[in-house]
């Protein structure tokens, strides 16, 4: 009687161990992607910082301003495009879970 109450339990918190899971799978991924948009944004400034001193006109720095902006704009516009994969990605996986979750229940 125990184990088929014990058994009944586990059945019923699999689907919410399986949404932790994916959870925790995507906070991963968007951390990953977050650190590595972080360092690629502190090279660029860098980059921009070293390449400030051989500057010789106001032309010279207009355009390294133009230049870092369009890099940092691309930086972060791949980011978000990685961010939003990553989310619609768990978003699909919880909407399946969730659908074979209440397909069991019509039975």
């Amino acid at each position: 009687m125990f184990q088929d109450l014990n058994k009944k339990i586990e059945d019923s918190m699999a689907p919410f161990k399986e949404l932790v899971n994916i959870q925790t799978r995507m906070l991963e991924e968007l951390t990953r992607q977050q650190m590595e948009c972080t360092k690629l944004c502190i090279e660029a400034t860098i980059q921009q910082t070293r390449e400030l001193q051989k500057c010789d006109s106001p032309t010279d720095l207009l355009d390294l301003q133009r230049t870092y902006a369009k890099d940092l704009e691309n930086t972060l516009r791949l980011a978000s495009e990685s961010n939003m994969k990553v989310l619609q990605e768990a978003r699909s996986e919880i909407e399946q879970m969730t659908q074979s979750t209440f397909d069991v229940f019509n039975k």
